[in-house]
């Protein structure tokens, strides 16, 4: 009896010891997380709730409080525009909705500088990059793009005309992968009217493309084509005429030199009422 007391005894003590042991490692596997999570925190810094979008939205979009929420961001790197009261972002008796005047991702941050007042509709300026123009381009039906361009759109630009000294028409690209930021009086893609043909485009350019535009539209037509988004700037002249499209070549003509006539050398003698004429060798 006393064997198997003493037995049990051991195997208490050994299961103990290895009860002992195991806590020990999970306090000190616990302890080396609160340790790094502290190290974490101490570079984070302190967070603070801020709105960020919750959904991709378009220029003109107006605001509503489904497409925003809060989330923890570092207080050290808050951007200095962004929103983190609702109070401020949705005021009370305010004369309208905020509207979006640049495209948006989800989760990013609401920063002042994506929205406009409340009840302030978003203007044209406000598609604009720094150093850019708007510029205003007619279309038609002959245009190549007068039914199918929305805002935001890229577009190659043609210029067709006649090049003095050609004798005839050519076609040159002026203008690659150039954004159409509205079509007619809209600025985003819903406020377009599909069923109608647009009568004018205007596209973002720099100073010196507007100068451009500007001469090409008073000098000739203007055709434009549309690209994808990821499409590369093309950089190369393209340059088309009417012989080159036809697979005319122009042959110079053909001079013919004419072979020296000899001189002839004459006398003329009067003989009695006639004149005569002998042919004499030439001195010169």
């Amino acid at each position: 009896m006393r064997a198997v007391f003493a037995l049990v005894l051991v195997i208490g003590m050994g299961l103990a010891g290895v009860a002992v042991y195991m806590i020990q490692e999970h306090i000190a596997k616990t302890e080396n997380l609160l340790a790094k999570e502290r190290e974490y925190n101490a570079k984070a810094g302190k967070l603070v709730e801020v709105y960020v979008f919750t959904t991709e939205l378009q220029y003109g979009d107006a605001l509503k409080k489904e497409d925003v929420k809060l989330i923890y961001w570092p207080e050290a790197s808050l951007p200095e525009s962004i929103f983190r009261d609702e109070a401020i972002l949705f005021p009370e008796n305010a004369p309208g909705p905020r509207y979006i005047m640049r495209p948006t991702e989800a989760y990013e941050p609401v920063l002042s500088s994506r929205l406009t007042e409340p009840g302030e509709l978003a203007g044209l300026t406000a598609k604009l990059a720094p150093g850019m123009r708007a510029f205003g381009i007619k279309v038609g039906v002959a245009s190549g793009v007068a039914g199918f361009v929305k805002p935001d759109d890229y577009i190659d630009i043609y210029w067709t005309g006649n090049i003095q000294g050609t004798g005839g028409e050519s076609t040159r690209l002026i203008e690659s992968s150039i954004q159409i930021i509205a079509v007619d009086k809209s600025f985003n893609d819903g406020q377009v009217n599909e069923s109608k043909d647009a009568k004018s485009v205007t596209v973002a350019a720099t100073p010196e493309q507007v100068a451009r535009l500007a001469q090409a539209q008073s000098s000739g037509t203007l055709t434009m084509s549309l690209v994808g988004d990821t499409a590369a700037v093309v950089t190369e002249k393209i340059e088309i005429d009417t012989n080159e499209l036809l697979g005319i070549e122009e042959v110079a003509p053909v001079v013919v030199e004419e072979a020296p006539v000899a001189k002839i050398c004459k006398q003329k003698e009067r003989k009695g009422t006639e004149v005569v004429e002998t042919i004499i060798p030439c001195t010169e």
